[in-house]
């Protein structure tokens, strides 16, 4: 055993991570550009699911059982310019919970290499 914590661990688990996910959509419900896209979502199921999702991207104990990205994003055709913004409140909130930059960067690389499966122009 490494000792080596997984990134799941350094961000601080399951709690930091539903906080971080509250605060992201907060961001995105405020943004006029995205906002649109939540008009009809349960968003009390997609915070639970992004929260998953994180978890299980990050190296935490849960196995995502949501749809893939390519499916779960299709029907809203996002735009690469979509895309970014999500990524700008992403990298923002993170910095918002003083997650180190190294840190970032690894969510932030994981998050952009889904880019192709998401955008749909």
């Amino acid at each position: 055993m490494s000792g080596e914590q997984s990134l799941y661990e350094r961000l601080g688990g399951e709690d930091a991570l539903s906080a971080v996910v509250d605060e992201f959509y907060e961001r995105m419900l405020a943004d006029e550009q995205l906002q649109g896209y939540f008009e009809d979502a349960d968003m009390n199921s997609l915070r639970a699911h992004q929260v998953q999702f994180f978890s299980s991207v990050t190296g935490g104990p849960v196995e995502y059982t949501g749809a893939d990205m390519q499916e779960a994003h299709a029907h809203l055709e996002l735009t690469h310019d979509d895309f970014e913004a999500t990524a700008v409140h992403l990298q923002n909130t993170l910095e918002s919970f003083d997650v180190g930059d190294e840190n970032i960067t690894s969510v932030m690389t994981a998050v952009a290499s889904l880019e192709d499966d998401i955008v749909s122009d």
